[in-house]
């Protein structure tokens, strides 16, 4: 006779008794003995009860999940989120209690094997398959497999598919359980929302409330359970709070935060009070924030975290915090040992590198071949080639000045003749090193595998030092907000406190020193101009050159590629058609080293658009600067010489560090100080004396 386990947990509703002997009846009638474990609902309405009284959101709560009925009466949006969050959390409860346990293997074992991964994007030569093949060959320890965010997007396939690539490789790896990244929601909730119905595991969002439904955001689970051989093990989903600034297609006025540490204590003892053995927490946040959720929950039993692109474990307060690396190039094995009567286990964790050691799973490989086809024929076209190394990676670029991001910013200042560029570093996302040599289509999608629509803005200089603040504001972590920029340069000193780091009196423009009451043309993001990243003070800026009137990153990018050519003569029609290699900025200064003295109008040279946005004009005066010099051919023809050796320079493709952002300290902020007085000093024309004759 089959037997089968269920728990339930009873409830003060009509006819539930009703319902379960129905269900009795049914199970017997095909001779299976049904064998109910019965839980008092009243308990859990106490612990939801208890977490609605003490939750930073007050209502009376408590009063709803005491009463019969779930109504939210008449409140505001935020209260019926709220609600609407307990209301499921509890319901998930329920449905651990309800479900029929999984028994893997005939007795219960003292030894668990936990697979993490996380943050991965790219499918192609052979990564996922071999991931794949790696996770398969721990078939035999009946591996219970949690995932911890970031697949969708962004990847040179993610692009043209909306991430649904990735979607036979989740399930193919046999995910039991995973959590929102930010990057999932990269196509916005209607593509996410099919995505996940087209995956066969359970996604978590614990602390995120999407106002607008009452439900967690993306519609992930409040909490899930389940019964891995002879232990339950709960698993909750937390984020933190900057991870909003970064979702380009989620309002983050639309949403209600719940601290990750409020969320992870409450939820966690209520997962250990419905009988949990082990709570997991996977999250998608900074090891800094992972740090102090293990610090302040003791609720939680092990951390499986992502976001971070590293490979590192590390054991705070007894808890373990485990980032399992990036990519398909490793994850981790974590053992649980059980000793005989102890519920606290030993726990071992070893990462597993994955290289050509590992086949490609054959299976793996047919399924993600009608994608990779896709795009394959374009991937190894050569664009252009370096003569230096360029330096992608996340550790460098999301904390300091790169040659890849000063290049790419000089690209967007030249195409879009702006006076300075601000990009969030989040954008390039190769995280790794370049080397010298043909530069593919490969290689740029792999930097810029997302549409980036450009936009110029007419900003002041409060706002230009506000973006800057927010820039550095979560330094060091390795955030996406850190700034790459052109035609400016700033200091900052990383140990002030955020919104006050930046050396306000250093910051720069072109040739002159920020004066906040003037105007600025800045090149940024769409995603910036919209907020996201924190850039909140770009909302309110003037738009000068829409996105429908700038060119797209990628585009950009590959007309700097087209014109490279058309001047090397490497085109079949020769043309003077082409793309700027060469910033107005550094026009600019061409000019006022020419000519030896200040020109006359804004600096740097700018187009300024009417209000029409289709007109395009000089602003800059260079004819009266050169006139100034008595002789305007020999001015002309130094001016165009020099300028073809900043294009034949631009060619070269070998982008420097030129300390754009610097990195301050007391000598160093000394230093620079007294080379702007200097700067300021030389400026200055002394007045004759009104005692000199005339000659």
């Amino acid at each position: 006779m089959d037997v089968i386990h269920m728990e339930v947990i009873i409830a003060s509703l009509p006819n539930v008794g009703f319902v379960f002997l129905k269900v009795a009846e049914q199970f017997d009638s095909s001779s299976r003995l049904v064998c109910f474990s019965v839980n008092p609902l009243n308990s859990t309405r106490q612990q939801m009860a208890s977490f609605a009284a003490q939750s930073a959101l007050r209502s009376k709560w408590s009063d709803l999940i005491e009463g019969q009925t779930f109504e939210v009466p008449e409140v505001s949006s935020s209260m019926k989120s709220v609600v609407g969050w307990l209301k499921q959390a509890s319901l998930d409860v329920r449905e651990v209690g309800r479900r029929t346990l999984k028994t893997i293997g005939s007795m219960p074992s003292e030894k668990i094997t936990i697979l993490h991964y996380n943050d991965v994007y790219n499918v192609d030569q052979g990564r996922a398959a071999r991931f794949v093949t790696a996770i398969k060959q721990h078939g035999e320890e009946t591996p219970l497999i949690l995932f911890s965010g970031d697949a969708l997007s962004p990847s040179m396939l993610s692009t043209l598919t909306m991430g649904a690539q990735m979607v036979p490789v989740l399930n193919a790896i046999g995910t039991h359980c995973a959590v929102f990244g930010n990057h999932d929601f990269d196509f916005g909730l209607e593509v996410l929302s099919e995505r996940v119905a087209e995956t066969n595991f359970p996604w978590l969002m614990s602390n995120v409330i999407d106002n607008e439904t009452g439900r967690a955001l993306g519609d992930g689970k409040v909490t899930h359970a389940i019964d891995w051989k002879s232990k339950r093990i709960g698993l909750i989903g937390l984020v933190e709070k900057e991870w909003l600034d970064t979702l380009a297609t989620i309002n983050a006025d639309e949403v209600t935060f719940i601290d990750y540490i409020e969320a992870g204590r409450k939820l966690g003892a209520q997962l250990k009070q419905e009988g949990c053995d082990l709570v997991i927490a996977l999250t998608h946040m900074r090891m800094p924030n992972d740090i102090k959720l293990a610090e302040n929950c003791e609720e939680i039993d092990i951390i499986l975290g992502g976001h971070d692109h590293i490979y590192r474990i590390e054991k705070i307060c007894d808890r373990w915090i485990v980032k399992s690396g990036t990519d398909f190039n490793n994850f981790s094995k974590i053992t649980l040992r059980y000793d005989p009567g102890s519920n606290t286990p030993d726990i071992s964790i070893e990462e597993v590198k994955v290289d050509e050691m590992f086949d490609p799973d054959p299976e793996m490989s047919d399924q993600l071949q009608q994608y990779v086809s896709l795009v394959e024929g374009k991937m190894d076209e050569v664009l252009g080639e370096f003569t230096v190394e360029l330096d992608g990676r996340f550790e460098s670029i999301r904390t300091s000045e790169t040659n890849l991001g000063n290049w790419v910013c000089d690209v967007i200042l030249a195409a879009t003749a702006a006076d300075c560029v601000i990009l969030n570093s989040g954008t390039l996302r190769s995280d790794k090193v370049h080397s010298p040599g043909p530069f593919t289509m490969r290689d740029l999608m792999s930097i810029v595998p997302i549409t980036d629509p450009l936009v110029v803005l007419e900003v002041t200089g409060e706002q230009l030092l506000a973006a800057l603040e927010n820039a550095v504001c979560a330094y060091p972590k390795l955030e996406g907000r850190f700034p790459q920029i052109a035609g400016m340069s700033f200091a900052f000193y990383p140990e002030r406190a955020p919104g006050s780091r930046v050396e306000r009196r250093l910051v720069k423009v072109g040739d002159e020193y920020v004066r906040e009451e003037a105007t600025y043309h800045l090149a940024t993001k769409v995603y910036l101009q919209q907020g996201s990243d924190g850039y909140v003070m770009l909302r309110d800026a003037k738009v000068l050159v829409d996105d429908e009137n700038c060119p797209e990153l990628g585009l950009a990018i590959q007309n700097h590629f087209n014109a490279i050519k058309m001047r090397l003569g490497k085109t079949k029609r020769p043309t003077k058609h082409r793309q700027s290699l060469v910033t107005l900025s550094r026009r600019h200064s061409l000019v006022k080293m020419l000519d030896g003295e200040e020109l006359d109008g804004p600096t740097p040279l700018r187009k300024s658009v009417s209000s029409a946005g289709s007109e395009i004009r000089e602003t800059g005066h260079g004819n009266d600067a050169m006139s100034k010099h008595g002789s305007e051919g020999k001015a002309h023809f130094c001016r165009r010489a020099s300028l073809d050796q900043l294009e034949a320079e631009s060619c070269q493709l070998a982008p420097r560090i030129e300390r754009r952002i610097v990195v301050l300290n007391d000598k160093i902020l000394a230093e620079m100080l007294d080379r702007k007085s200097r700067e300021v000093s030389d400026l200055i024309i002394p007045e004759e004396s009104e005692t000199t004759s005339p000659l």
